[in-house]
């Protein structure tokens, strides 16, 4: 079996509504037990007293964000070189859902800055690439809905995903290529000296969890309802030519 099959989309269509509840009851377990054990089970910091609970939706709505736009460059590229309609569709499902990562990730940001930083914004240099980044969400949301051709729609918006990845790059490790700037280092390291305490680490990770689950859940939901409404476009073109 390729996993080319499933840019077919009625075997996309039937794997997703079979694997789709399992996601969804997954996503819903990780981020009730991650989020009532991370605001109500786990101490005050004893430098950033309960503002540091925060992390618990900044840094999966942080990491997600980036990721999103990430799945968006492989699905564009997918589209772009081999021309599978439903990894257009895919990407094309999965920017709101990026964009409001995003959005959730500068607004919780913004609620630790201004007790930690005394402001609630600071042009950081991974903050201004964030914001960037939540721009280029807007733009490619905007430019689908803008060209009524599908595919060409999905050429253009697969460029501009190529283009926004550079942001998205910098989002990320912005922290490591400038040294000047209030944003910290990453609280999730494969060195583990660089982690957060254990106390706060393993509710963050389920949490963490948790937002990859509802990401791709929210997708395939979004992916479905995609290629329905191509369907029904054909459809109506249809009746209108006969």
């Amino acid at each position: 079996m390729s996993l080319w099959e499933y840019a077919n989309p009625q075997k996309f269509m039937h794997l997703s509504r079979r694997v789709l509840p399992f996601v969804a009851g997954a996503a819903a377990l990780c981020l009730i037990v991650g989020l009532v054990w991370g605001f109500f089970a786990t101490p005050n910091d004893y430098k950033q007293g309960p503002t540091v609970k925060i992390i618990y939706l900044h840094v999966p709505a942080a990491m997600m964000a980036i990721n999103a736009w990430v799945m968006m460059l492989v699905a564009s590229l997918i589209w772009l070189i081999r021309r599978h309609h439903v990894s257009a569709l895919t990407a094309k499902a999965a920017a709101p859902v990026g964009l409001v990562f995003t959005l959730i990730a500068l607004a919780t940001g913004a609620l630790w800055g201004q007790p930690m930083w005394g402001t609630w914004w600071a042009w950081d240099p991974r903050l201004t690439s964030f914001l960037i980044l939540a721009l280029f969400y807007l733009g490619y949301i905007a430019l689908w809905a803008a060209v009524d051709d599908p595919d060409t729609a999905a050429d253009l918006t697969g460029i501009l995903c190529i283009v926004g990845s550079v942001f998205a790059l910098l989002s990320r490790y912005a922290v490591n290529f400038w040294n000047q700037g209030l944003h910290q280092g990453a609280s999730l390291s494969l060195d583990k000296e660089e982690n957060v305490s254990d106390v706060f680490w393993f509710p963050l990770l389920v949490c963490i969890a948790g937002f990859v689950l509802m990401f791709v859940a929210l997708v395939l939901l979004r992916t479905r309802t995609e290629i329905r409404a191509r369907r029904l476009a054909a459809l109506i073109a249809r009746e209108r030519m006969g």
